[in-house]
């Protein structure tokens, strides 16, 4: 339940910089702000859900259950991409 909480912060937090880095014009600090959104999205994603596994990992397990041959589809095409990445490199 932390890291949820922890995400959730992250996330609001991320988005009050955002906001307040366009109104005065701070890159710098809109990127800070989106930064901290997005690891508040991971760290909701990675926090346990009710059976103990993160919820990506229920998502994942969901929709390979619920599609089986887009999962293998899905698998396949990464393992191409990652044998033509490491055969390009020497």
């Amino acid at each position: 339940m932390t890291d949820a909480l922890t995400g959730d912060i992250n996330t609001v937090t991320g988005k009050i910089k955002e906001t307040a880095g366009a109104a005065t014009n701070d890159r710098s600090m809109q990127a800070g702000g989106m930064f901290d959104q997005l690891k508040g999205a991971v760290q909701r994603a990675m926090a346990p859900g009710a059976d103990g596994q993160p919820e990506a990992v229920g998502k994942a397990k969901a929709f390979a259950k619920e599609r089986p041959w887009a999962t293998a589809a899905l698998v396949g095409v990464l393992g191409l991409a990652t044998l033509g990445t490491l055969r390009g490199q020497r």
